[in-house]
């Protein structure tokens, strides 16, 4: 997904299949620098993507994941969803979920 304000991916290193980023385009740092209108965007998008994980990957829930400080691998605020299946998926190749998954605008 993409708009002009974010731009969602699949995480390289996923905790689960479909584990998609939420990245802002302008940089910011985390949670203590972020807009509060760009910060409500970023969670009506996690809307959007956790409906089509839903639909595309049957997942059966997930997780908002956000790291400020120290757990902060990437010095950039993005949010994990992170999604959660009834049983214990076997990680597949981001390229294999892509292709699973397609893409969404």
């Amino acid at each position: 997904y993409e708009d002009d304000k974010v731009l969602c991916f699949l995480d390289v290193n996923p905790k689960a299949n479909g584990h998609t980023l939420i990245a802002p385009k302008e940089h910011t740092l985390d949670m203590t620098t972020i807009d509060n209108d760009l910060l409500l965007h970023i969670f009506d998008v996690s809307r959007i993507i956790s409906k089509f994980l839903e639909e595309k990957l049957d997942i059966k829930g997930y997780m908002l994941v956000q790291n400020n400080g120290k757990p902060q691998e990437v010095k950039h605020y993005h949010l994990h969803v992170i999604p959660v299946y009834d049983t214990e998926e076997e990680l597949e190749d981001v390229k294999e979920v892509y292709e699973k998954i397609g893409q969404i605008n």
